[in-house]
């Protein structure tokens, strides 16, 4: 539970703009749909897909990196990490599970045989998205895991596209689907009272200090 005294407070060390930018932002995220990347080595397509799905309102990232276990590139990512919260796993299995036990279904992108073609997709569910390695694709566990498999569809020569390409294609296309529905999509007021104060944190300098003061003087 968030104190709300200490959230009026710490606002009170925001500028007026960056407090609209957050309620702006706020507004806007969601937790009804959220991306998973399977261990990813170039480490510019994970940093590119945390600043698409910040781009798309996504609120949460999954990392699995069983293989591959590396920073996150600030400079690609342009300080998205900041704003998306990032959720790292050892290993799928236990990736898959935590997503279950929360109500996704897993979303392989992927061609497969009973693929879903993106226009097709039910956006009513509450979904994962599964990006794999750039040479070799998802896992068979991720595939095994799978609930559906989703396609892009593509008429040229080439028949794939980079990873972070493939998740703002999909990012894009759901979320502005999704706003046109009435499910309710957003974050619940606590989650964004929660999301608010942890963005100031990361916002506002000597915040440990300043909670001290607030208090002492309480």
């Amino acid at each position: 539970m968030v104190d709300l005294k200490l959230l009026a407070y710490l606002e009170s060390y925001l500028t007026e703009n960056r407090r609209q930018r957050f309620d702006k932002v706020l507004e806007e995220r969601t937790k009804h749909f959220t991306v998973a990347t399977e261990d990813v080595y170039q480490l510019h397509n994970t940093s590119a897909v945390i600043r698409s799905c910040d781009v798309f309102g996504i609120q949460e990232v999954h990392i699995v990196e069983e293989r591959n276990s590396k920073r996150i590139d600030r400079e690609i990512a342009m300080g998205a990490q900041k704003w998306v919260d990032l959720n790292r796993f050892h290993s799928v299995k236990t990736c898959i599970q935590d997503l279950k036990q929360k109500g996704y279904q897993i979303v392989a992108t992927t061609p497969h045989a009973n693929n879903c073609l993106l226009h097709e997709f039910d956006v009513t569910k509450k979904s994962c998205f599964f990006f794999g390695r750039e040479t070799e694709g998802l896992s068979q566990e991720v595939i095994g895991q799978a609930d559906t498999f989703l396609k892009i569809p593509m008429y040229g020569f080439t028949e794939s596209l980079n990873i972070s390409v493939s998740a703002a294609i999909v990012l894009q296309h759901v979320t502005t689907k999704l706003k046109q529905t009435d499910i309710d999509w957003k974050l619940s007021l606590e989650e964004q009272q929660q999301k608010r104060l942890d963005w100031i944190k990361k916002t506002i300098k000597s915040y440990d200090e300043i909670v001290e003061r607030f208090y002492e003087s309480s």
